[in-house]
């Protein structure tokens, strides 16, 4: 099939990838280097995906994933390594230098959509097909060796793409998640009913650190994107719309909790996006339905609260990546059959560790507060805080988990 050409309506490949967020651009570069035919279907345009804000921080291993593909050029060039958390709470402040616990390993800091536009360049320049404004409505035949999509174009002219593999890199509520029949996968879910007024100001962060504080009046966390670009977060009410606050009550809110007055004022600046996000945990299993498979959000949505989404995207891209090449080129299908169980068990842990982080820095009432994939009521978060601060076993579990992926 390599070589054929097609409009955004009607055409085939090998692989039909669906989203062209980190997952899907990775997995998208690693099958056109290989020599795989496959086509990248994108439901937002061009400028959108290329500037849409998300997450930034990118663990170790991610990073090697990267590395090994020849991916992580614009990341070394202006990434900036970070590897110090500091914690504010009612009775005192303390920092933890988790690149020098656990096992030693840091974050790189770079703006997820400037990995997006990274991978993008890379494959577009190599002649990778993508059609963007391209809809995917529905998978078609993924239990039979010829799967299909079914998509609407810019113009809303319906569209049909067929291929011998779907891969699902369309977030939790894209088309491969609606397209999987009743029983044929099971949802673990958990809605941990805190909700954050996620922020991005231009303004200089104002530590140099991961902050987070915990107070009566809810969770504020500050996180560096850049240099003139910083990320706040402020637990809200369920509910509260996006543009309810005032930016002066965003700064107030954001002075008190982080408590400016006993550690020094905030850097402040216009905010330039506010999204209201709530905490869940959601985990589908298996990742795979016959020859669709789930990739990134499309296979577990986590809280934000650990910086595990697009570390666990990367990642499950270069799995399912090698398991395709081997199959279509080598006909080596061990690798497909293995994908479902092999992030299975990376993603279990990761909900692990970002549930312990929603109770670490909310008040969760009960029957909420208990971990999703885990049995048992968790310990007060007082009890938590002060172990963390006090106990160097914990500080080396916490950065061990913190940085792992």
């Amino acid at each position: 099939m390599r070589g054929r050409r097609a409009g955004a309506f009607h055409g085939t490949a090998d692989v039909i990838v669906l989203g062209a967020g980190p997952a899907g651009l990775v997995l998208g570069n690693l099958l056109r280097s290989a020599g795989v035919d496959c086509v990248v279907l994108e439901r937002s345009a061009r400028a959108e995906v290329r500037t849409r804000a998300r997450a930034g921080f990118f663990a170790e291993n991610a990073v090697r994933v990267l590395d090994r593909h020849g991916l992580a050029e614009g990341l070394h060039a202006n990434g900036r390594r970070h590897s110090v958390c500091e914690f504010r709470t009612p009775s005192c402040r303390f920092r933890l230098d988790y690149g020098r616990l656990g096992r030693g390993e840091s974050h790189t800091v770079y703006p997820q959509q400037e990995l997006v536009a990274d991978l993008l360049t890379r494959y577009e320049d190599g002649g990778g097909r993508i059609h963007f404004t391209t809809e995917a409505l529905a998978v078609l035949e993924a239990d039979g060796p010829r799967p299909s999509v079914t998509v609407r174009g810019p113009d809303g002219r319906p569209g049909h793409w067929r291929g011998r593999y779907v891969a699902g890199c369309d977030g939790r509520h894209g088309a491969s998640r609606r397209s999987l029949p009743p029983g044929a996968f099971r949802r673990h879910h958990r809605d941990h009913r805190v909700s954050w007024l996620g922020l991005l100001v231009a303004a200089p962060p104002s530590l140099d650190a991961v902050g987070y504080a915990v107070h009566a009046r809810g969770f504020a966390g500050h996180m560096a994107r850049t240099a003139d670009v910083t990320r706040y977060y402020l637990q809200c009410p369920r509910g509260t719309p996006a543009e309810a606050w005032s930016e002066e009550r965003i700064w107030a809110e954001l002075e008190l909790r982080m408590r400016s007055a006993a550690y020094g004022p905030l850097r402040r600046g216009p905010v330039l996006q506010r999204t209201v996000v709530d905490l869940e945990s959601d985990v589908l299993t298996p990742l795979r339905h016959g020859t669709l498979f789930l990739v990134g959000d499309a296979a577990s949505l986590l809280s934000p609260s650990a910086a595990k989404g697009a570390n666990l995207a990367v990642c499950e891209a270069e799995a399912l990546g090698r398991a395709l090449v081997d199959d279509l080129l080598h006909d080596r299908p061990v690798g497909l059959d293995a994908y479902s169980a092999r992030c299975l068990a990376r993603i279990r842990r990761a909900q692990w560790f970002s549930q312990w982080m929603v109770h670490l820095l909310h008040d969760v009432p009960p029957p909420h507060a208990p971990p999703l994939l885990l049995d048992g009521d968790a310990p007060p978060r007082p009890s938590c805080l002060d172990t963390l601060r006090t106990s160097r076993a914990e500080q080396d579990w916490f950065a061990e988990n913190y940085t792992r992926v």
